[in-house]
């Protein structure tokens, strides 16, 4: 744990509970205060589950996936991968926020009633049981099978000798002119460590030298991490190969303990948006900074490296011995995504095409004139997103009777991507284009400044948003002449528009002419390019304004019915004003169903508290990704929302964020069809338990392989 902190402020999703008190919030339709009524169940710490401990829940759930011997092997390789990306990501993000909690002295409990400190010590146990489980996979189960199947992860000390001399050759043509070797002594500070890179410790005599000093070879990101050897079957780490020839680094000098090391560092921004006069510009300085100067918050060791070793980084790295983890086998098993791209077709799933969208694929004005009939539900992947909303975005770049193009983005691929390409293009074509670009995606930033760059180039109007909130809703808008009328038609999303996560991600979405949700759409984008908000939207849901009470207020009705039903499907839940208000509902005979793919904060089946509620979460082959509302029974009308908000308070309070209503009878048809299939009995899925534990269903029935099913037969398309 660091010995200083830079930042004071508790993470978002440690927000207090509802005071007793009623409170009043605007009606989302009629903009009316309405007075919620008073909590009749006390909130109490074992309510809720630590949010912490419930990332890790779901992450040992991908690892799960890779532990199922009925996938395809480099699939299972795969699911190892992504499990290790996420240990990463949840280390620099969560660990991080929690650690800067500890150094600031703040002991403020979450939910669940555990400090910062008693945090950090639970996760710490539940990280070291999950990598336990992953290095096991790894080397008894996988390592093994991958050898069955001719590829084989071997080190050099199982080489031939006819290896070590390719190998060699390999070292000193293009490994070793690009390494460099830095001891640490009173002339050579220690080196500044980047982010989740592979090194090489190793303790140095050197002649002049009374002592041992501790020197580092990075391994440089440029280079495979696996070398292949002639045959193409045998693959060598580089590590090991580096390790093998550190004599020649070192050359005169005794090497007395070797061993490789990874360390990962804090990775929020901390720009401070009140105080910024360009945006831009800060976000790289801080973006600088992360690089360069960001706290350390974990430090993974292989067990062969000295314990003098380990213990000089964690004095270099403000660390403690509770931040170190050792490995016995591979560090960074994220790494291991680099043998899916092998051409072994026989151990991976295959292959899966998109179905077209022939509604918005149709060359010419023909989308428009479809729209305008009927609203339009995708479902991605299992359809086409090239195929529809990139293929509507550009044939209305190209249209002359478009005036108009705005558009949110989060997260997208490189600027050479079709969403782009029609964006520029559109601008080139003379028409008005506004694209609001998220500068603080996490991860993303550095990017988006580049996209945003390359739009401005091109004539697009860019803008960044609203001051201290991040634009996370997925919208655009398309105005367009129509004889002596303007028409706008919308786009309301649950993902990014992004063509390759629309491969991998399953998304909805909602393509619509009305005139109430495009001008509500339209309000939006002045409210983010303005900074003044409408008084009342007619049919989104907008955080951090009207989301919040109009779920609430769509809860409170279920309860106040006699047959109360509730259908949520999100990624993450752990706002515990909402989770109290399930409770609530529950308490009143409200039966809900929660599909939670991640974190899950609410306790599922506990007597007097949430008997009628349950939870499962389902995993597979594509990332569960859409959010979708549903409200109400048969006998008196059901209502359905999509949008991009989760349950968490950083989506109702701390983002932009737009939830829509879906009212078309045959799309609200289509979306019941899906989740009854979520919801069937026989669905393979994970279960909730009231204690917090997970168990997987041991159903036959595979919610993504059906609804691709569905897509193909062309049962999807409405």
């Amino acid at each position: 744990m660091r010995r200083t902190g830079s930042r004071a402020a508790a993470t978002a999703d440690t927000a207090g509970v509802p005071s007793e008190r009623p409170t009043l919030h605007d009606d989302p339709t009629t903009g009316a205060s309405l007075r919620t009524p008073a909590v009749s169940l006390a909130p109490k710490p074992e309510h809720y589950l630590n949010r912490e401990l419930s990332w890790l829940d779901f992450d040992r759930r991908v690892l799960a996936l890779a532990e199922d011997e009925s996938l395809p092997l480099l699939e299972r390789v795969r699911f190892l991968s992504i499990f290790s990306g996420n240990l990463d990501e949840f280390f620099q993000v969560r660990v991080a926020g929690i650690q800067d909690q500890v150094a600031a002295g703040l002991s403020t409990p979450s939910p669940d009633g555990r400090t910062p400190l008693q945090q950090v010590a639970a996760i710490r146990e539940k990280v070291l049981e999950v990598v336990a489980a992953a290095e096991h996979l790894y080397s008894e189960q996988l390592v093994p099978a991958l050898a069955a199947a001719g590829i084989r992860i071997t080190y050099w000390d199982a080489l031939a000798p006819e290896d070590h001399s390719y190998l060699r050759d390999v070292f000193e043509a293009r490994i070793r002119p690009i390494l460099t070797p830095l001891a640490v002594d009173p002339t050579h500070p220690f080196p500044y460590v980047s982010n989740l890179s592979i090194n090489l410790g190793v303790l140095v005599c050197r002649p002049r030298d009374e002592r041992q000093v501790f020197a580092r070879v990075k391994v440089p990101p440029t280079l495979s991490r696996f070398l292949p050897l002639p045959d193409g079957e045998r693959f060598v780490p580089v590590e090991a190969v580096i390790e093998a020839f550190l004599p020649a680094l070192f050359p005169g000098s005794e090497l007395f303990g070797r061993g490789v090391f990874r360390v990962t560092r804090d990775a929020e921004l901390a720009v401070r948006e009140r105080e910024s006069v360009d945006l831009v510009q800060d976000i790289e300085r801080d973006l600088l900074r992360r690089l360069r100067h960001s706290d350390a918050v974990r430090l993974e060791v292989d067990t062969r490296l000295p314990e003098e070793a380990v213990g000089f980084l964690v004095e270099e790295l403000g660390l403690t011995n509770t931040d170190v983890y050792r490995g016995r086998e591979l560090l960074d098993l994220g790494d291991l995504v680099s043998l899916c791209a092998l051409d072994r077709p026989d151990l991976k799933y295959a292959p899966w095409t998109p179905q077209p969208v022939p509604r918005l694929a149709t060359a010419g004005a023909a989308p428009f004139a479809e729209i305008r009939k009927q609203d339009v539900l995708l479902h991605h992947p299992y359809e086409s997103f090239e195929g529809s909303l990139e293929a509507f975005l550009a044939t209305a770049a190209v249209d002359p009777d478009v005036l108009a193009i705005k558009h949110t983005l989060y997260r997208t691929s490189g600027i050479e991507s079709g969403t782009l390409r029609s964006l520029q293009r559109a601008a080139a074509e003379g028409k008005q284009v506004v694209v609001l670009v998220e500068l603080k995606a996490r991860f993303d930033e550095e990017a988006n400044i580049e996209r945003a760059r390359a739009l401005e180039e091109a004539g697009v109007h860019v803008v960044y948003g609203l001051m201290g909130l991040k634009t996370h809703a997925k919208i655009a808008l398309v105005v367009r002449a129509e004889g002596e009328h303007v028409r706008r038609y919308c786009h309301i999303g649950t993902g990014n528009y992004n063509p390759t996560t629309a491969r991998i991600y399953e998304d909805l979405g909602l393509v619509s002419a009305s005139e109430e949700l495009a001008a509500d759409v339209a309000d939006l984008f002045n409210a983010l390019t303005s900074g003044s908000e409408p008084e009342r939207y007619r049919k989104l849901l907008v955080a951090p304004r009207t989301l919040r009470p109009g779920l609430l207020d769509c809860i409170r009705a279920e309860m106040e019915a006699p047959d109360g039903r509730i259908v949520i499907k999100v990624n993450g839940l752990s706002d515990p004003e909402t989770i109290h208000a399930l409770y609530q509902a529950s308490c009143a005979g409200v039966e809900i169903d929660l599909l939670v793919r991640g974190i899950c904060c609410l306790r599922p089946g506990v007597r007097g508290l949430s008997e009628r509620i349950r939870v499962r979460s389902i995993l597979g082959r594509f990332l569960e990704h859409s959010r979708v509302y549903r409200f109400g029974s048969e006998r008196r009308g059901l209502r359905y929302f999509i949008g991009s908000a989760d349950l968490m308070h950083r989506n109702l309070d701390s983002r932009v964020e737009a939830v829509a209503p879906v009212e078309d009878p045959a799309l609200q048809q289509r979306l019941e069809a899906i989740l009854a299939l979520y919801l069937h009995e026989d669905a393979r899925a994970w279960m909730l338990a009231a204690d917090g534990t997970w168990t997987a269903t041991r159903g036959s029935l595979d919610v993504q392989a059906r609804l691709a099913e569905r897509a193909r037969a062309g049962k999807a398309d409405i």
